[in-house]
C-alpha cells in the first residue's frame, strides 16, 4: 500500500520543500560523509501526502550496494509497537482484560518474587506488593529487565542466560521458564524499567490465539495490510535487498551506553551471513521483525487513521486512544519512574502508553513537537513518531548500532517540525 503512494510536493501538505532539502544535505555531509551512517532512507507523510522520500548513501559499504526505496532493515523494537497491536485486538475481542494478573496465563510465575540479594542462580527474595498485571508487561512497569542494562545482580543473570539478546537463543517457551527463575527487580507498578515484556506479550498472543505468534501477526497484521516486506526472517528472493548493520563501537561491540566513538563504522551483521536470513527459533516480539520504511508507513497510516486504512480495520480509534494515553501510575512522567540506563525515547516530558511513548509537555522535552505524539525507535537507530494533531508520520531508517551513539533523532524531530509552514495547532 504505502509502496503505491506517489511523492507529492510539500508544500501541498502545508510543509517547505527548502526545508526538506536542508535535511537532506544534513543527513548527507554530517552523517554519511562524514563516515557516521551508511546511508539514510527518511519517510515524512502528512495530511494524506508522502511529502518527502530520500534515500541516501549505502545499504552496504563493503559491497557498495546503494540505499534504496525497497531496502530491508532490522527493526529491532519498532517490533514493539506491532506486537501491542496485536495484542490489543485480543483485548477487543474479549478474549483477555489489562487487569488480569499474568499469572493466569503463566502459572510458574505466581511465586515471583523481588531481588534482595544474591547471583545467579541462588537469590534471596521478597513478596510483590501485588501481582505482575497485564497492563504491567505493556507499558514496562512488570518488574522484568533486559541484560543490556547492566546495573546489577538480575540483569546478569540475564546476560548468563541470553535473555533478550540481539543475537537470540531458545524459543518463547524457554524464555518464559528462564524467567520463571529470576526475581523481578522491583514489585510491579513501583518503577519504568525498558524490558523483555514485549517478548512476553508475544509468548501471550500465541497463547490465548492458539496460534503461533508469528502467525498471527501476519493473517491480523501483515497480509490484510499487505506488508509483504515485513517478517522476522528474510526470504531468498529478498535477501539481495537486506542492508547491512554496524556498529558505532571501534571494536563492533553491541553496547548500549553513549560513548564517543572514535575511527567508523564496524560491520555487525554481514547481509550476507546474517542470522535474519533463516526462521529463527526465538520469534521475539520486542524486537524481531525486519521491514521497510513503505511497510512501515503503511502500518503508521493504519494507526494516523484511527486504527484503519483502505477499509482494513486493526482496533478501533477507542482503543488506539486508550493506547497512547500516559498509562505509567499516577500520571507521571519517565524521569520519576525509569531506572533503564538504556531506552529508545528521551525522557523529560514524556510518558508511557502500551507500547508507544507519549509526549506529555513538548517544552519540557525541549524539542519542537505536539501533545500526544506517540513514537518509539529500534536498537540499530531505525524510529518513527506519529502526531495526530498535525496529521503527521515520519520514519528514519539506518542500520548503526546502538541508537544512543548520536543525536539525530532530536535533529530530525526540530528539523521536520521546522518544515512545517501550515500548522493545525
Amino acid at each position: 500500500m504505502a509502496a503505491s503512494l506517489a511523492l507529492t510536493s510539500p508544500e501541498v501538505a502545508g510543509m517547505s520543500k527548502g526545508v526538506f532539502d536542508r535535511i537532506e544535505n544534513h543527513l548527507r555531509e554530517r552523517y554519511i560523509e562524514a563516515g557516521r551512517f551508511p546511508g539514510t532512507q527518511l519517510l515524512v507523510y502528512r495530511r494524506g501526502h508522502l511529502v518527502h522520500n530520500s534515500s541516501l548513501g549505502f545499504a552496504d559499504l563493503e559491497r557498495k550496494v546503494p540505499v534504496k526505496d525497497d531496502t530491508i532493515y532490522r527493526i529491532y523494537s519498532m517490533t514493539k509497537p506491532i506486537t501491542s497491536i496485536a495484542f490489543m485486538m485480543l483485548v477487543e475481542e474479549g478474549r483477555v482484560a489489562l487487569d488480569e494478573p499474568v499469572h493466569k496465563y503463566i502459572p510458574e510465575w505466581k511465586n515471583l518474587g523481588v531481588f534482595q540479594a544474591g547471583v545467579w542462580p541462588a537469590f534471596l527474595t521478597r513478596q510483590p506488593s501485588r501481582p505482575m498485571q497485564i497492563v504491567d508487561l505493556l507499558r514496562h512497569t512488570s518488574g522484568l529487565t533486559y541484560g543490556f542494562q547492566q546495573r546489577g545482580n538480575v540483569d546478569a543473570a540475564y546476560r548468563e542466560l541470553k535473555i533478550g539478546e540481539v543475537e537470540k537463543a531458545g524459543t518463547l517457551q524457554s524464555m518464559i521458564a528462564d524467567l520463571g527463575k529470576i526475581p523481578l527487580e522491583f514489585s510491579p507498578g513501583e518503577a519504568w524499567n525498558y524490558s523483555v515484556s514485549t517478548d512476553v506479550i508475544g509468548y501471550l498472543i500465541g497463547l490465548i490465539s492458539g496460534k503461533p505468534f508469528e502467525e498471527f501477526l501476519q493473517e491480523r497484521i501483515f497480509d490484510p495490510l499487505e506488508m509483504n516486506d515485513t517478517g522476522f526472517f528474510v526470504a531468498p528472493e529478498k535477501a539481495d535487498r537486506l542492508a547491512a548493520c554496524y556498529s558505532a563501537s571501534p571494536q563492533g561491540a553491541m553496547t548500549f551506553h553513549a560513548t564517543d566513538r572514535k575511527g567508523g563504522l564496524t560491520l555487525q551483521d554481514d547481509p550476507v551471513t546474517s542470522s535474519f536470513l533463516a526462521p529463527p527459533s526465538f520469534i521475539s516480539g520486542g524486537g524481531g521483525l525486519c521491514s521497510t520504511s513503505a511497510d512501515y508507513l503503511t502500518f503508521c497510516r493504519a494507526l494516523l487513521n484511527g486504527g484503519e486504512l483502505d477499509g482494513i480495520r486493526l482496533i478501533g480509534p477507542k482503543t488506539l486512544d486508550l493506547m497512547t494515553s500516559n498509562h505509567l501510575p499516577g500520571g507521571k512522567t519517565l524521569p520519576e519512574l525509569s531506572r533503564s540506563l538504556f531506552s529508545e525515547a528521551a525522557y523529560h516530558g514524556i510518558g508511557f502508553g502500551l507500547g508507544f511513548s507519549v509526549t506529555l509537555d513538548p517544552a519540557q522535552t525541549l524539542i519542537a513537537g505536539s501533545r500526544g505524539e506517540y513514537a518509539w525507535g529500534g536498537a540499530a537507530t531505525t524510529s518513527f513518531w506519529i502526531d495526530p494533531a498535525e496529521e503527521l508520520i515520519a520514519i528514519f531508517m539506518t542500520q548503526v548500532l546502538p541508537s544512543t551513539a548520536t543525536p539525530i533523532r532530536r535533529e530530525l524531530r526540530t528539523m521536520i517540525y521546522s518544515a512545517i509552514a501550515d500548522s493545525n495547532i
